[in-house]
């Protein structure tokens, strides 16, 4: 098992539920707020008007009328279209709405910005402080927007968690954080008023600490953030120590996959080492710079000693990670946007029998619904679609040069 920094705030005592899928996440997470008594708290980066977004709408207006305190983050970019509807039918059934940086209007909106890039991506709800969930599946159906083939649509891939325990308390002081940033006007007062509202905060969340249960057996796990302020490089570092210390096995699932120069060295000296390095990719191509700039990565993957497997039933959406006993899940991809700009949430739990299902379903898509890549079919790829990937390579490492942080990739 990978042994981290013992700095890291672990919790012991929790109950985690790993979630497959939206199957598995929207009854879980509905179910959670029709037994909400006081609160709750949901950030997303989309809250799409589907089927699945109104019957959240729609449990969400349930608990408003019943006096619990809805609370509502999204982020600007990602529910662009729909923010405007959200904010109001959210509004008119009493719910509380911020919007993480709203994009600008006009003529302002083609004026590049470094700040426009720093998106709200996590997805994370707390209910009453009693339940919580974390991981990358958006307010967004299984079913649209996937590849159509004709037949039955596959539903898109991807993990959540339901927590229980002491870990809440970290949710909910990063949500408390964070809505209250949002609310931020420039003000003369406003430096005494934050460090009043810390104070309070601390307060809060030692008393609730107190009261949150303790499950025997219980589940090891802290929370890691990733924003442009105190945990710019948490995730990554993480990663980085599990994979250095990684005797067995490492098994990465991540839709955008272009690491810097830190995951790569990692994932490559772990190969070297003799621990078996598999990569759970997209097959199918939601965002195609992206996915062509991920697969010119390829070669140089194969050749480190490492395995491919590209996903092809419908988009894998999965942030997620097994390395030997450890599990990571999260809304965090292994991508410049992830890992330079934007705020992440992600779980990495040390519990053998949770790093055993997680890895257990990974290696049951492995085996059934991916595409197994090798150097011999790498040969075989033609020279326009080499091209391609280059320049897609070359396109992104620009986008990333734009960050500042081009020396990272």
């Amino acid at each position: 098992m990978p042994m981290l920094s013992t700095r890291l705030p672990w919790r012991e005592g929790n109950r985690i539920r790993l979630l497959q899928n939206g199957e598995a996440f929207f009854p879980a997470l509905c179910e959670a707020i029709d037994g909400a008594l006081r609160y709750v708290h949901l950030e997303t980066y989309i809250f799409n008007l589907d089927v699945t977004g109104l019957k959240v709408l729609d449990h969400l207006h349930r608990a408003c009328e019943r006096g619990v305190k809805v609370r509502v983050a999204l982020d600007g970019f990602g529910c662009l279209e729909t923010q405007g509807v959200l904010r109001e039918r959210l509004e008119y059934m009493g719910a509380q709405v911020r919007v993480y940086r709203p994009e600008p209007t006009g003529w302002r909106w083609y004026r590049f910005s470094l700040g426009r890039l720093r998106r709200l991506h996590r997805k994370m709800t707390v209910v009453d402080g009693n339940i919580g969930f974390v991981g990358g599946i958006n307010i967004l159906d299984d079913h649209v927007d996937v590849p159509n083939d004709g037949g039955e649509l596959s539903p898109r891939f991807d993990y959540a968690l339901r927590i229980e325990g002491p870990l809440l308390q970290d949710l909910i002081r990063t949500q408390d954080e964070l809505w209250i940033r949002m609310a931020w006007h420039h003000s003369v007062h406003w430096r005494q008023w934050y460090e009043r509202f810390k104070q309070w905060q601390k307060t809060r969340v030692q008393r609730l600490a107190e009261r949150l249960p303790r499950f025997v057996p219980g589940v090891r796990a802290t929370l890691l953030l990733r924003d442009n302020l105190r945990y710019r490089k948490s995730i990554e570092d993480v990663y980085v120590k599990a994979l250095a210390s990684a005797r067995e096995h490492a098994i990465v699932a991540n839709s955008y996959f272009f690491p810097g120069h830190r995951l790569r060295q990692a994932l490559r000296q772990a190969a070297q080492r003799g621990v078996k390095v598999q990569l759970l990719l997209q097959g199918r191509a939601e965002y195609r710079l992206q996915h062509c700039a991920s697969r010119s990565l390829y070669g140089a993957i194969l050749a480190g000693g490492m395995e491919i497997y590209e996903y092809m039933p419908s988009y894998l959406h999965a942030k997620v990670a097994v390395i030997d006993g450890c599990a990571m899940v999260g809304s965090s991809n292994m991508d410049p946007f992830s890992l330079l700009l934007a705020r992440e949430a992600n779980v990495w739990i040390q519990d053998e029998a949770f790093a055993a299902q997680l890895r257990t379903s990974l290696q049951y898509e492995m085996t059934h619904h991916c595409r197994h890549v090798t150097l011999d079919e790498l040969k075989r790829v033609s020279k326009m679609v080499r091209a391609w990937d280059w320049m897609a390579y070359c396109l992104l490492r620009v986008g990333v040069a734009l960050t500042g942080k081009g020396s990272e990739y």
